[in-house]
């Protein structure tokens, strides 16, 4: 059973009792991300999200580290463009250590000059490393080329560059901003008395006040383009891409069905066509991304410079294909249970359900039951289908990112424009 409350400083707390289970997952999700950020602050959510495992007044970097370990929990944070969310995972007696280890973190950090500048170095180190594995940085490349300057184009990490400029003040003024109480979820799943849950979270949360961040988004306008960048790899990492779906839209689940058609597992057409019956490719898939007023759908693959072009036709053929002639009913019933299995395993994980409960509210601002899900993928037809991709899949609405040795951007414009 879900319930939702909100305390009397704006924070909403989801909570869902799963008896059955020993362990407790909770989860703070903070409404700011690397689309709230202007161009000189760009990589700064990310980087409050490192400062808050550096101390508190409490907590050295290495007390932080350790209290969950101790316990056998789980400690970890993550940044998107969108959002937040540091979560941790316990056993549910001790559950308590880890909402106030998560508190003291959020509320106390102490963004010490010299934690800053030692993290600085870290973040740009980690910008490098990203540098060097061109099957993730290709997604990035895409991202900016569709959205050009909008800053859903942006990587998340931020450059070197706009990482360096970011000074104490800065990033305190950022973190007050966007760390008040109106800006928080708090979702809790697992073995736990939920009114236990809510008083305690109450009691460690409830002194944070402040404003909720301005919802009014630009929404970014799209482009036609093909990037390559050349670099001397053994592979050439593709992206091919075109503006997808909000997440609130009303034919989302029909575009999670054509994208898992497409290239969402093992049985999609273009993992057997392209890797199981031509052996073109080690990696191939496609996934839709969707934010609050945009989304992203992209296939990827990696290969050898000799494959590009014949795998690079056979992914702009099955797109066509489904665009003009849809999918058969079997193939439809198939993906469907694909679907539902995914959803309904999913939740026997307390962090999957603590994850869906934060990020629902987040975007949503309600919980959609899973029952509710599953009918609303099951109500999608083959006309659904035909009437989303003719829209979607329009030849001048993709875009190609490629990374590794190959400089050819007339041959890609020239094949995803068929």
């Amino acid at each position: 059973m879900i319930k939702i409350a909100e305390m009397a400083n704006g924070i909403k707390i989801l909570t869902e009792h799963i008896p059955h289970v020993r362990s407790v997952a909770v989860g703070v999700w903070v409404d700011v991300g690397s689309r709230d950020e202007g161009d000189q602050q760009a990589g700064i959510s990310h980087f409050i999200e490192h400062l808050m495992f550096k101390g508190t007044a409490r907590r050295s970097a290495k007390d932080i580290a350790e209290e969950l370990d101790a316990v056998g929990g789980q400690l970890n944070a993550f940044t998107t463009k969108e959002y937040t969310c540091y979560y941790a995972r316990v056993l549910d007696e001790h559950f308590p250590l880890a909402v106030d280890l998560l508190s003291d973190m959020l509320l106390n950090s102490r963004f010490d000059q010299s934690d800053i500048d030692r993290e600085r170095n870290v973040i740009i180190e980690e910008i490098k490393m990203y540098e060097d594995t061109p099957d993730e940085l290709v997604h990035d490349i895409l991202a900016r080329i569709i959205w050009s300057e909008h800053s859903l184009g942006r990587p998340i990490i931020g450059s070197e560059q706009t990482v360096g400029g970011l000074s104490k003040d800065t990033l305190l003024a950022f973190y007050k901003k966007y760390y008040s109480s109106r800006n928080i979820v708090i979702a809790v799943a697992g073995n736990l008395d939920q009114q236990q849950v809510m008083e305690g979270l109450t009691a460690m949360f409830g002194k944070l006040s402040g404003d909720k961040k301005d919802g009014l988004y630009t929404v970014p306008k799209p482009n036609h383009q093909v990037v390559c960048r050349t670099k001397d790899t053994e592979q050439v990492h593709i992206c091919l891409g075109t503006p997808g779906l909000p997440i609130d839209h009303d034919n989302i689940y029909v575009f999670q069905i054509v994208n898992t058609i497409l290239g969402g597992g093992l049985s999609s057409r273009l993992f057997q066509e392209i890797r199981e019956q031509r052996g073109l490719v080690y990696s191939v898939y496609s996934y839709h991304s969707s934010y609050h007023d945009s989304g992203l759908f992209c296939v990827y693959a990696g290969l050898s410079k000799k494959n590009v072009r014949a795998a690079l036709e056979l992914i702009v053929k099955e797109i066509r294909d489904i665009e003009k002639n849809g999918v058969t009913p079997a193939e439809l019933a198939r993906v469907k249970e694909q679907l539902k299995g995914n959803l309904l395993l999913s939740l026997e994980n307390v962090n999957s359900r603590m994850s869906r409960l934060g990020k629902s509210q987040l975007y949503l601002g309600k919980v959609i039951p899973p029952d509710e899900l599953v009918k609303k993928v099951m109500a999608v037809t083959v006309e659904d289908i035909k009437d989303l991709t003719k829209n979607i899949f329009k030849p001048e609405n993709f875009c190609v990112a490629s990374i590794g040795p190959w400089e050819d951007e007339n041959m890609l414009l020239e094949l995803i424009a068929k």
